[in-house]
C-alpha cells in the first residue's frame, strides 16, 4: 500500500474509532486501537497517544469547593525506543495545611488480549520538594506493539489550578480532547498558544450545574470541549530557540475573576495601571528605590563627580559589578532588601540591580526598572499583566537620548550589554512618573568569530606548522573571557589545541594574549602550533580547514513549526594562507560558493585563490538577524548544511611538478 492510500485508510479508520471512543470502558480497546501498527504521518515516532481525554470540573468536597481533574490516556509503544513512556509520575501540590491529592489511579498494559494490571502496592509517592511530590508507577510487561492505558483524578483545594491543557507533548498524538465545567461564578482568561489549530472548539450553557450546600440557586455553567487531532511530536532544538512553553501547542486559563456565593466580586487579572500603582509601595520593588540617603553615606562621592553623563553611569554600573558577587537567586518578587545586600557585598539578581538603580539615580540620571523574563523561563503575556511571567529584573538609563541596559550581576558583561539569558525581546519599563511601556531588548550586533593564519608544510619532515590570530567579539568574546578565567594557562592550551579539527594533534607554543586589543566583550589572540601528517607522496591532499566553526549541521529536524532564534547576530571569518611547497604544483581549485538568505538576513561566501607560491582561502558566513519565522527553517537548513559541507569535505589537491 502506498502512503497515500496508507494515509487516507488511516483516516478513515480514525473516523471510525472518534464515533466510538467514549463509550469504551476503562480497560476496553476499540478495533483502531487493536489494528495500530503505524503512524504514517510520523515514520520516526517511537510511541504515539492514540487518544488522550481531561476532565476539569468543580465539586463540594468534605464542605469545600475544589477542582476535580481527571485524566484518561491510551499510549501506543511502537518500538523499544518507545519503552520510556511506562515510567509515569503525576506531581501534586501541598503545603503544611492542604494538599492536592492524586486518587482513583488505573493502569493496565494491553497486549494482545492479555491485560497486565499495575497493582496498587506498585504505586508509591515520593518527595520532590518541601511543597512538590509525585505519585509514581511503571507499567508491567512492557514490548513493542503495547497498549499503556491509565487514568486517574487529582482534587485540588486550588481552583486556580485551572491552568488549561497541553495538547502537544514530545510524542505525536491522534487525539487529543479537553473538557470542562466552570460555574459561571468563575471568570477565567484564555489563550491558545503554538502554531497548532483546534479541531473543535464548543461552548455551550448548562443550567443549574453547580450547587453549593446551603444556598438555594445552583449556579449555571459554561461547557467547554477543545479537540485537536494528528499533533505532531514537538521536537526540540536547544541551541536556537527560547523557552518550549512559548510554542507547545495548548489552551491556557488563569483566573480573572470570581464572584462568591455571598455576592462579593474578587478581580485576579489587573491592568498595568494598578501594577504600577502597587509596584511604587511595594516593599520589595518600589521601596527598594527610596534607599538613596543610605547610599549617599555609603558609597565614594567621587562616583557622582564625573561631569560627562555616560563615563558617570559607566563608573557607577562597574562598582556595583565589583561591589557584589550575585548569589546566582533572582529573587525579584519577594525578600529583595538592598541594604543587607550591600553590607554583605554579595544579593540577588533584585537586590543588585535595584542597588545600580538608585545609585544611577542619585548621580542625577534618568533610570527605571525593567521587568523581563528569561530566555528559559518562557516570554510574557503582552495582552494583559501576568506577574508571574516576570522573573528577571535589570535597569535602564537614558543619557543623552540613547537608552542602556545594565544587569550588573555578572562580572564579565560590559556596560550596555545584557547576559545572553536576557536576549528574550522584550521588558517592561515600570516608569512610576509616566506609567509602565513595553521595551525592545536588542542583541549586540557585533559578535564575531574570526581565525587567521599561515600554514608552511615541511615535506622533509612530514609536519605542518602554523601561526594562527584569532580574535572573538561581543558575545563570543565574553564567553572566552569566562573560559580563560576559569582555567589555568595550561589547561586552557590544553582545551584550545582539542579545537581544531579531528585528526590535527599538535602542541601550541608561543602562546600570547595581545591585551591591547582586548577588553571585556573582545579576545584576541596569537599562537603557533605544529603537527604531524604524512605530506612527502606523490599526490597530496589537503583540507585548508584547519579549525572548523561547525562539525556539524545544528538544523536536522524534518519539520520545526516554531521560530529560530540565535540570540544575537554572528559572523564567522576564516582566512588562512597555505604555502605552496617547493616542486609541488595545485592540480585545481575548489569552486567558490555563495549563498544569501532572504531579507538580506545572512549570506555565505567560500573561494580560493593562488599564484606559484600561495594559497589562500576565505570563507565568511555571517547572520544578522537573531530571529527567523518557522517558514524559514529549510533554507537555513541547506544554508548551514553548505557551510559544513565546505568545511568537512573541502579538498585541496597537490602534485609533484
Amino acid at each position: 500500500m502506498n502512503l497515500k492510500k496508507m494515509a487516507l485508510a488511516f483516516a478513515c479508520c480514525y473516523c471510525i474509532v472518534l464515533s466510538g471512543q467514549d463509550k469504551l470502558e476503562f480497560g476496553q480497546l476499540s478495533k483502531f486501537e487493536k489494528t495500530f501498527t503505524e503512524y504514517p504521518k510520523d515514520t520516526t515516532a517511537n510511541a504515539i497517544v492514540l487518544h488522550e481525554v481531561g476532565e476539569d470540573r468543580f465539586a463540594v468536597i468534605n464542605d469545600r469547593i475544589q477542582l476535580v481533574k481527571k485524566y484518561h490516556v491510551k499510549i501506543k509503544i511502537l518500538d523499544r525506543h518507545g519503552f520510556d513512556q511506562a515510567d509515569i509520575a503525576i506531581p501534586y501540590y501541598h503545603t503544611d495545611q492542604v494538599s492536592e491529592k492524586v486518587q482513583n489511579i488505573k493502569a493496565v498494559t494491553h497486549n494482545g488480549i492479555a491485560k497486565y494490571w499495575v497493582q496498587k502496592a506498585k504505586i508509591y509517592a515520593t518527595d520532590l520538594t518541601e511543597n512538590w511530590s509525585e505519585k509514581r508507577f511503571t507499567f508491567p510487561n512492557v514490548k513493542e506493539g503495547s497498549i499503556l492505558e491509565y487514568e486517574y483524578e487529582l482534587v485540588s483545594p486550588y481552583l486556580f489550578n485551572l491552568t488549561g491543557w497541553s495538547f502537544q507533548s514530545d510524542i505525536p498524538k491522534v487525539r487529543s480532547e479537553f473538557y470542562a465545567e466552570i460555574p459561571g461564578n468563575y471568570v477565567y482568561n484564555r489563550s491558545l498558544v503554538g502554531s497548532l489549530d483546534l479541531d473543535i472548539n464548543e461552548s455551550k450553557l448548562k443550567k443549574s450545574c453547580f450547587k453549593v450546600p446551603g444556598f438555594a440557586t445552583a449556579a449555571d455553567c459554561e461547557v467547554i470541549r477543545y479537540v485537536m487531532k494528528d499533533i505532531p511530536a514537538f521536537k526540540e532544538d536547544e541551541d536556537y530557540m527560547l523557552a518550549a512553553s512559548n510554542y507547545i501547542s495548548r489552551i491556557d486559563f488563569e483566573m480573572s475573576e470570581h464572584k462568591s456565593v455571598n455576592g462579593n466580586v474578587e478581580k485576579y487579572t489587573k491592568s498595568w495601571k494598578d501594577v504600577d500603582r502597587e509596584f511604587r509601595t511595594d516593599k520589595d520593588i518600589g521601596r527598594q528605590l527610596t534607599k538613596q540617603s543610605f547610599f549617599g553615606k555609603n558609597v565614594p562621592q567621587m562616583l557622582f563627580e564625573e561631569p560627562d553623563s555616560l563615563k558617570r553611569a559607566m563608573g557607577i554600573y562597574d562598582f556595583v559589578q565589583n561591589h557584589f558577587t550575585w548569589n546566582n537567586k533572582y529573587s525579584i518578587h519577594k525578600g529583595s532588601r538592598v541594604k543587607s545586600a550591600f553590607e554583605k557585598q554579595t544579593g540577588s539578581v533584585g537586590e543588585i540591580n535595584l542597588t545600580l538603580i538608585n545609585l544611577l539615580q542619585l548621580g542625577g540620571l534618568k533610570t527605571d526598572i525593567v521587568l523581563m523574563s528569561t530566555r528559559k523561563n518562557g516570554l510574557p503575556k503582552r495582552t494583559h499583566p501576568v506577574m508571574s511571567d516576570f522573573n528577571y529584573l535589570i535597569a535602564k538609563v537614558d543619557i543623552g537620548g540613547t537608552s542602556y541596559l545594565l544587569d550588573a550581576t555578572d562580572k564579565n558583561i560590559p556596560f550596555g550589554m545584557l547576559p545572553f539569558k536576557c536576549l528574550n525581546h522584550y521588558g517592561r519599563v515600570m516608569d512610576f512618573k509616566n506609567g509602565s511601556y513595553w521595551h525592545a531588548i536588542n542583541p549586540t550586533k557585533n559578535n564575531a568569530r574570526v581565525v587567521r593564519g599561515r600554514v608552511f608544510l615541511d615535506m622533509e619532515n612530514n609536519q605542518l606548522k602554523g601561526e594562527f590570530n584569532t580574535s572573538e567579539t561581543g558575545y563570543f568574546g565574553v564567553s572566552k573571557q569566562r573560559t580563560t578565567q576559569s582555567l589555568s594557562e595550561d589547561d586552557y592550551l590544553i582545551a584550545l589545541e582539542k579545537k581544531f579539527s579531528p585528526g590535527i594533534e599538535g602542541t601550541i607554543s608561543d602562546y600570547a594574549k595581545v591585551e591591547k586589543l582586548t577588553n571585556m566583550s573582545q579576545v584576541v589572540e596569537k599562537f603557533k602550533l605544529e603537527w604531524e601528517q604524512v605530506l612527502n607522496k606523490e599526490v597530496l591532499y589537503l583540507n585548508p580547514f584547519f579549525i572548523r566553526f561547525f562539525e556539524e549541521n545544528p538544523f536536522v529536524l524534518e519539520e520545526r513549526n516554531y521560530p529560530i532564534d540565535f540570540g544575537h547576530p554572528r559572523t564567522f571569518t576564516y582566512q588562512i594562507a597555505i604555502q605552496i611547497p617547493e616542486g609541488y604544483r595545485i592540480e585545481s581549485l575548489p569552486e567558490g560558493k555563495a549563498m544569501a538568505l532572504g531579507a538580506k538576513s545572512g549570506h555565505l561566501r567560500f573561494q580560493c585563490s593562488s599564484d606559484q607560491r600561495l594559497l589562500t582561502v576565505l570563507f565568511n558566513l555571517k547572520i544578522n538577524h537573531s530571529y527567523f519565522n518557522s517558514e524559514d527553517y529549510d533554507a537555513l537548513k541547506e544554508f548551514f548544511k553548505n557551510a559544513v559541507d565546505i568545511q568537512k569535505n573541502t579538498m585541496i589537491k597537490f602534485s609533484k611538478n
